[in-house]
């Protein structure tokens, strides 16, 4: 079976740049280490992986329209346009770019949607023709994850590959849950507040006895704990708008079909891309 990997490259890429050490420079003095260490992680994700198809989605700047459903979403994130260079890891974006061009993968800056909703689209469409791997840090795509689609989460030699068990043994809920589940705890990387007095383990107990996020709300009556009770009956519209920003769905046209995104694997080493591209 083909095997496609969808690299969430504006999360690698943050991971990457913030992740190095110090600011590294090329004989030019042009700085390159988020461009460096996204190749350089790239090419060992590839290895580990060992995949047929590529593709890498970015996000691009624009309108979210999950502002529209909650003002506060992501409201908490730094608006790099004021960043000046040196901080700044969209700077090396085009050199990021011209990497990928130059290793012969095919990448998608969004337009009208977050990268999140590409990439959830890509994965549902093609999992029943490929084993899909998602290659972020982001835990929204643990809801995802399927006999046929994981997420790996690339930490050099502690990278992870998280399947159903991974999100069974750590959460105690199945990953088709999990969207629910973030709905019921909020999400503080994305300034999604969640229920009060409703901690992980509370919102596992409460999907392992009444399984769905509606059936929780519908039977908030027969929950035990009076002060969550209480809690699920008063934030039923956050709960709910919580889960509207979380869900991902099979909701986008994609640019491309399985086939282009086939990859052939001729091994070269970081220095040798950053050489081709000019840069180092």
């Amino acid at each position: 079976m083909d095997k496609l990997l969808i690299v969430d490259g504006s999360n690698l890429l943050f991971q990457m740049f913030f992740g190095m050490p110090a600011r590294i420079a090329n004989g030019e003095g042009k700085a390159i280490q988020g461009t460096l260490g996204f190749v350089g992680a790239l090419l060992k994700i590839i290895r580990k992986v060992e995949p047929t198809h590529i593709l890498a989605i970015f996000d691009g700047q624009h309108e979210n329209s999950r502002c529209e459903i909650d003002a506060d979403y992501k409201a908490n994130r730094m608006d790099y346009s004021m960043v000046n260079e040196t901080e700044n890891p969209f700077s090396q974006l085009p050199d990021v770019y011209k990497a990928l061009d130059y290793m012969g993968i095919n990448y998608i800056e969004t337009t009208d949607c977050e990268a999140d909703d590409l990439i959830a689209s890509y994965a549902l469409w093609f999992c029943d023709s490929a084993n899909i791997v998602i290659c972020s840090f982001d835990s929204d795509f643990f809801q995802l994850i399927s006999e046929h689609i994981s997420v790996l989460r690339y930490r050099g030699e502690k990278t992870t590959v998280c399947s159903s068990d991974y999100i069974i043994e750590k959460y105690d809920i199945y990953p088709n849950q999990y969207a629910y589940f973030k709905a019921l705890v909020g999400d503080t990387a994305d300034n999604i507040k969640g229920a009060e007095n409703i901690g992980i383990k509370t919102a596992a107990s409460l999907l392992r006895t009444f399984g769905t996020l509606e059936n929780i709300i519908r039977n908030a009556q027969a929950i035990e704990k009076p002060s969550v009770k209480k809690s699920i009956i008063e934030n039923t519209d956050r709960i709910r708008r919580n889960y509207e920003l979380i869900r991902l769905e099979k909701n986008q046209l994609l640019q491309y079909d399985k086939c282009d995104l086939e990859f052939i694997d001729v091994r070269k080493t970081t220095t040798e891309v950053l050489k081709g591209i000019g840069i180092k």
